[in-house]
């Protein structure tokens, strides 16, 4: 079993290199997925991702796994802002 696995009352080894890639890998390919089925929120694609989510999962520690899908919403809503304010911005020139 990778260190990812343990349970909770056990100490878990730090990370190395190599884990921390296959997660970033894991977490990509699944975030392509879910990319291409049109699923924003992790865990609500059905079994669209069963593959790569699993995968994921596996290579992942679970507090990385949360991180990684807040983040994932958190960037899109940014994404949304910021093109929301470009969008009046240039609203805003062409009035002047």
């Amino acid at each position: 079993m990778s260190w990812f696995s343990r349970s909770s009352s056990e100490q878990s080894p730090a990370a190395t290199r190599q884990d921390r890639q296959k997660c970033w890998e894991s977490r990509d390919q699944y975030f392509e997925c879910l990319d291409g089925a049109g699923v924003l929120t992790a865990g609500e694609e059905g079994t669209a991702c069963t593959k790569s989510k699993f995968q994921y999962e596996k290579s992942c520690a679970k507090s990385w796994i949360d991180y990684f899908n807040k983040r994932r919403v958190l960037a899109e809503k940014q994404k949304d802002m910021l093109a929301q304010s470009q969008l009046q911005s240039q609203e805003a020139k062409r009035k002047l």
